[in-house]
């Protein structure tokens, strides 16, 4: 073969190459909407179910119909994917009846089903990823020592917004909203809500920075290309 033509076909095969193989945020889109799909199987309340799976069932078309214009990092999408689940399994079940959350109850001689207080956990650590990646590729907060304590106060903010919501649910609701509220009888259930978020929030920003700036980095890297 002629070099020129076989110069061309190499110059026109190289990014192709280069184009990376996305799959992994496919696979999590089948593996959440096979969980809702159990999820809405008979669920304990179908009204509690909706009430607690809506943010998937908005952020997930959100995601896959912006994933070409605004890919996530890889960790985002698995984060938020583990979220989904948490969510369908607590929509399914109510948080204060979670099978699994009963057998940690007993195991552990605790007073409560403790997986409402994992879920607001998740509620804290999930969202900080979020916000942080979009305040690191939207603003001019990418490296700034402002990032962290800005990430951790917008993820406190949201907990509050969505103990709100609980609040308008039990006015609108009376004792229809108990399953949703899952306060399990303690008067100090929003405050402990809001707290294990902050904590959740705080842990997620320590631990996952140093990973997530490398991912953006690459994400960064290939929207060049």
């Amino acid at each position: 073969m002629p070099e020129p033509v076989l110069a061309s076909l190499t110059h026109q095969s190289v990014p192709e190459e280069r184009v990376p193989r996305r799959t992994l945020p496919t696979v999590l889109v089948v593996v959440v909407v096979a969980g809702m799909a159990l999820s809405a199987w008979h669920p304990h309340d179908p009204t509690t179910w909706l009430l607690e799976t809506v943010w998937v069932l908005v952020g997930l078309p959100l995601a896959v119909l912006t994933r070409r214009r605004f890919p996530l990092t890889n960790l985002l999408c698995c984060l938020l994917a583990a979220h989904a689940l948490v969510l369908a399994v607590g929509g399914h079940y109510t948080y204060a009846q979670v099978p699994l959350g009963d057998w940690v109850r007993d195991w552990f001689g605790l007073d409560r089903n403790p997986y409402d207080r994992f879920g607001h956990l998740m509620q804290g650590f999930v969202p900080a990823v979020l916000v942080r990646e979009l305040l690191s590729r939207t603003s001019p907060l990418r490296g700034s020592r402002w990032l962290a304590p800005l990430t951790v106060c917008a993820c406190l903010a949201f907990s509050a917004l969505f103990e709100l919501f609980e609040w308008a649910a039990a006015v609108i609701g009376g004792h229809a909203a108990d399953d949703f509220l899952a306060t399990q009888g303690d008067v100090w259930d929003t405050q402990w809500d809001m707290f294990c978020a902050l904590i959740g929030a705080t842990v997620s920003v320590l631990l996952l920075s140093r990973l997530h700036d490398r991912q953006l980095d690459a994400v960064t890297a290939e929207d060049r290309r």
